[in-house]
């Protein structure tokens, strides 16, 4: 595999963990807004915004949750070390942002 061949593979694996960990994220926000949230009886109106920090997953009651929040920044800690090692240039990496 020419080294073009193998820089292209590796950004095509970048953006399917990219893809992969927004899902993850969208997933476990899906879960704690059905479950904590609504145990704790807090509701939403159209218009009303919710905003966290990212750690509010590992201070979660579900279990799931918690394992899943671990998979999405040890995803993360690899993709950056990926585009670390091998030096990709912003132009090429901006799908990430």
């Amino acid at each position: 595999m020419g080294k073009k061949k193998y820089k292209k593979q590796l950004l095509t694996s970048l953006k399917s963990l990219g893809k992969s960990e927004y899902l993850i994220l969208k997933s476990m926000t899906n879960l704690m807004i059905q479950r904590e949230l609504k145990k704790n009886n807090i509701t939403f109106k159209d218009g009303d915004t919710f905003s966290f920090k990212d750690n509010i997953f590992d201070y979660s009651e579900d279990k799931n949750i918690r394992k899943l929040a671990k998979l999405r920044r040890q995803m993360l800690k690899t993709m950056n070390k990926l585009v670390m090692k091998n030096k990709f240039k912003d132009k090429e990496i901006k799908f990430l942002s």
